[in-house]
């Protein structure tokens, strides 16, 4: 079920003396976050027999320039789920490779294609369109709750084990208690700010800039990446427009932005000259979404009776668009460790500890390897006059395919235990 406004209300006694609270719910696992990370757990859970809530700060699921790529790793989850038919459903496009052009000439940085997957390419979906669907699959569940609107405030705190969270929402102040409570919500999570989390940041050399374009029927499909001295430009393939990101040097945003959107639009066409027809659909700036560019990770994901995944413990850079991908292993991976427990009644500290010592590794990895392209590719185009050049090692036939499988399949397999009441 979907609610605005949970009806339970509660003695006068358990009114927090800060707030006056209009009701007060209780649940096996509270999760904070409606993105990919928290929908999948709420999902793999309920199916499970476990009671979640899942809370969404917004009113719906629509927001501009969110990730929409979902790789090869999570198509078989779906698939595993039963899923993924009804998936490919949904108007949808295929990225089969990452080409990238370069006054010099083209090469190929990721081929999917040939990769041993039943899903040998990156599926390129709304996210706005999979949460919808995850969440609508998850309400057929009698043990899944979604609450729309609820702007979480507070965790509730008893002898330093986290019971559950206070939010802002339908009219007044709201009380969820939870065996477990999941932080989920994203690159600003507030769980992991009022949770005390701390993080460990590297400082990525660039940002980008987000836009559309309209897409000519005629136009190359999938994604492609063109490198020009001080500029990058990558082109995604969403249909009938095209998503663009502008990448540029860290901190340069005002000053771009202080020279008018008509430097931004000679900028583009400098480096994708094809695109001088239709960036006049460009009128301004409330159509650019800028995105400071980031990637760390929290030392430990988890306190008593609260736990991170997703951004909200692991923020991720734009590189490889694997976001969503390890947002959504670190959902199964919680899924499989907990559920257990869950439906037992009886979470131990150590079953948490579980979670971030299967998904750590990973995590740990795929941040590396992310730095590597931002430090060696990207930010020598951008701070100089030379012509990119590929990477020595994708010009080794036994090297060439490991950008491929490092993106679209991840570090590690993840895959979904069966459910205790699927």
């Amino acid at each position: 079920m979907t609610n605005h406004l949970p009806t339970n209300p509660i003695p006068d006694s358990s009114v927090n003396p800060a707030h006056e609270i209009v009701d007060l719910q209780t649940t096996d696992c509270c999760i904070v976050g409606g993105g990919p990370a928290g929908a999948i757990l709420a999902l793999l859970l309920a199916r499970q027999g476990i009671s979640v809530m899942l809370l969404e700060a917004h009113k719906d699921f629509d927001r501009d320039f969110r990730g929409d790529t979902i790789h090869p790793s999570v198509m078989q989850i779906m698939d595993e789920l039963g899923l993924s038919d009804r998936l490919l459903q949904l108007p949808h496009t295929k990225m089969r490779q990452i080409n990238v052009k370069t006054p010099e000439g083209s090469f190929t940085l990721a081929d999917f294609s040939h990769l041993k997957t039943p899903y040998p390419y990156i599926t390129m979906l709304p996210q706005v369109k999979f949460l919808e669907f995850i969440t609508q699959e998850a309400q057929k569940y009698p043990h899944f709750q979604l609450v729309m609107g609820a702007n979480v405030q507070e965790l509730i705190e008893e002898n330093g084990t986290v019971k559950g969270v206070r939010y802002r929402g339908g009219g007044g102040w709201h009380e969820i208690r939870a065996m477990l409570t999941v932080g989920a919500d994203g690159r600003h999570s507030r769980l992991r700010q009022i949770g005390g989390f701390e993080s460990i940041e590297t400082s990525p050399p660039m940002d980008i800039l987000w836009f559309r374009l309209p897409r000519h029927p005629e136009d190359f499909e999938g994604g492609m990446g063109r490198f020009a001295p001080g500029h990058i430009v990558a082109m995604l393939d969403r249909g009938d427009e095209w998503q663009i990101a502008y990448v540029i040097p860290k901190g340069r945003y005002h000053k771009l932005r202080a020279a008018g959107l008509d430097e931004l639009k000679t900028s583009v066409v400098e480096v994708v000259p094809e695109l001088s027809d239709r960036l006049s659909s460009l009128q301004d700036w409330s159509q650019v979404a800028f995105l400071s560019v980031e990637s760390s990770r929290v030392k430990r994901w988890y306190r008593s009776g609260l736990l991170l995944i997703g951004d909200a413990a692991h923020i991720m850079s734009p590189v490889g668009g694997v976001g969503i991908n390890y947002a959504i292993q670190d959902a199964v991976v919680a899924a499989n460790v907990l559920g257990k427990p869950l439906h037992n009644k009886y979470l131990e500290l150590r079953d948490l500890a579980k979670v971030q010592r299967q998904r750590e590794l990973p995590t740990r990895i795929i941040q590396a390897f992310q730095t590597l392209i931002q430090k060696r590719v990207f930010a020598p185009v951008l701070s100089s006059n030379r012509t990119f050049q590929p990477p020595s090692f994708l010009r080794l036939p036994f090297l060439r395919d490991f950008p491929a499988r490092l993106i679209a399949l991840g570090v590690f397999p993840v895959h979904v235990k069966y459910s205790i009441n699927s």
